[in-house]
């Protein structure tokens, strides 16, 4: 006989083999026994949580012949034909290949004959959602006012797409995610019934990889099996077959992410790259280890919500309190934007290296996180005295206790804090700024907002300015709008607009501000000198 897939050999048979929806078992029971039966269920919930398994068995309690304390008694011909799956009364359709109009019209003609055998007809329509809008439609009426005989079970992963008018028709039931411990407790039983040897610690991982799926838990525990056969089962092993990546690993990479080790960082990347890990599990099960220091800093009592081994909790105690929580935020937000990248992308390494490098160097980043993290390394090297105080006027090496910062600052301690290099010395004003400049400055906005759309957008940021020479000047912050304003026929254009503006021909000095200074302590900044016109944008 061909082998039978561990989900399919243990799918429950009766509502007491159902673990993780006592919720739904208990009424579903509670109806049958009191004769409450409704015409038609909804079920929702994530995949391999139950569903489909629960419409059986709720179909064979209905029609059994001697139903014990509202289960199936599995023994009459009734059940047996029903697991058998060659029942007349049960009746299983795919909405996801059957969902046309034609398909429904066929179950509305069925409909009309009793069951031959047993009490009702059951029909199960699985992935409901996958329906047309006509074919809905065309069920709702039989869905509203059924034969007697007729029962509706609807089954979905989507419950957001079925229509508010077949909601309103159906008891709806949610599905809850399984835990881990009660995936973890049915694989260790079936585990004795086919006689495999586990380490509880590698069942407890399947179960927590299955991300709360029993169909999920039992296909990679399947799988692990058939890779290691007629071997125990161990925690390394399971690791292997999943392309997963031990805790230990993650703790090895942190510890090098907070020394700055950008090299580090990158051979063990390598390291486990070669080692035949999977790039996406390394990304979400490395963002559930921050996220597991984060909820451990957060409160004292995470012990149970954490869901580790106790040699593994210690562990990470020592490592949330060498870390602060606004970088460790910092850290999971690098890397769920990766986890959101690396699924489709083609060179997975390469986004993987580029998130490594900015857990090491938030410098690379300019958001507020990023820079208060930098702040906060800087105060903390102050108050550690590693680096030293500058007297005015002095200079500090940066091997002598300079903080080495971007190529075009440097950090030196005290009073003088962020010494940058020596500004280009201000443009000295003429006594009086020429009249003609004075009426371009005034009306600068309302000559920006009559130009074209791709010039108004390059040249709203633009800064109006004196030249030394007393000519008006353009400053510009960004090379590609510089170069794109300072072409013949734009600057030819902006000409034509301030001349319609103000009635005379100016001459304009177009330039880029190349040190990246502010712009007051480099420029003469004529928007303060001068009441420029408000202008009120629609």
């Amino acid at each position: 006989m061909s082998y039978t897939a561990l989900y399919r050999k243990f799918r429950p048979q009766e509502f007491e083999d159902v673990k993780g929806q006592e919720h739904i078992v208990t009424t579903l029971k509670n109806q049958i026994k009191a004769d409450r039966l409704g015409h038609a269920y909804l079920f929702c919930g994530t995949r391999g949580t139950g569903k489909t398994t629960i419409a059986k068995i709720f179909a064979k309690a209905v029609n059994c012949e001697h139903p014990e304390d509202g289960s199936p008694c599995g023994n009459c011909p009734s059940c047996k034909s029903i697991a058998g799956g060659v029942s007349m009364n049960v009746i299983e359709i795919d909405a996801a290949s059957n969902n046309g109009v034609d398909n429904i019209r066929e179950i509305r003609e069925e409909v009309a004959y009793s069951p031959t055998e047993g009490k009702y007809k059951v029909y199960i329509i699985d992935e409901v959602h996958m329906l047309s809008i006509g074919a809905f439609n065309a069920l709702l009426k039989t869905l509203e006012e059924p034969p007697s005989y007729v029962i509706f079970i609807l089954a979905t992963t989507e419950a957001h797409k079925i229509p508010i008018t077949i909601l309103s028709r159906c008891q709806r039931y949610d599905f809850r995610r399984i835990t881990i411990g009660t995936i973890g407790d049915r694989l260790a039983e079936l585990m004795e019934q086919e006689q495999v040897k586990a380490e509880p610690k590698a069942i407890r991982y399947i179960a927590k990889a299955a991300d709360g799926s029993m169909r999920d838990a039992l296909s990679l525990l399947d799988q692990c099996i058939a890779f290691y056969l007629g071997q125990e089962l161990t925690y390394d092993r399971v690791l292997e077959v999943l392309g997963a990546v031990d805790t230990e690993v993650f703790s090895k990479m942190l510890r090098k992410i907070m020394a700055k080790d950008i090299s580090g960082v990158i051979a063990q990347l390598e390291e486990l790259l070669i080692q035949g890990r999977e790039p996406g599990q390394f990304v979400t099960d490395f963002t559930w280890y921050l996220r597991n220091l984060l909820l451990l800093q957060s409160s004292d009592n995470m012990e149970d919500v954490l869901d580790i081994s106790s040699d593994n909790l210690v562990l990470l105690k020592e490592e949330a309190k060498m870390v602060d929580a606004a970088e460790l935020m910092r850290y999971i937000r690098i890397f769920s934007e990766l986890s959101s990248q690396i699924r489709y992308a083609t060179q997975k390494r390469v986004l993987m290296e580029i998130a490594l490098i900015k857990l090491c160097r938030p410098q690379m980043e300019r958001d507020y996180d990023s820079l208060a993290l930098r702040i906060g390394q800087l105060e903390d090297k102050i108050e550690k005295g590693l680096i030293t105080q500058v007297q005015p006027g002095g200079s500090s090496p940066l091997g002598q206790g300079g903080y080495e910062g971007t190529e075009n600052e440097s950090y030196l301690g005290g009073q003088n804090g962020f010494s940058r290099p020596a500004a280009q010395a201000k443009p000295k004003l003429p006594k009086a700024v020429p009249e003609d400049v004075q009426q371009v400055v005034r009306n600068w906005r309302s000559i920006v907002e009559s130009l074209s759309g791709i010039m108004k957008m390059y040249l709203k940021p633009a800064r109006p300015s004196l030249s030394e020479s007393g000519q008006l000047l353009l400053v510009f912050e960004d090379e590609m709008a510089e170069s794109f304003v300072n072409k013949e026929e734009h600057r030819e254009e902006l000409k034509a607009a301030i001349e319609k503006r103000i009635g005379k021909e100016i001459s304009f000095k177009i330039e880029l501000n190349q040190g990246n200074q502010p712009f007051e302590e480099t420029y003469v900044n004529l928007e303060e000198m001068i009441n420029m016109e408000i202008t009120i944008e629609d």
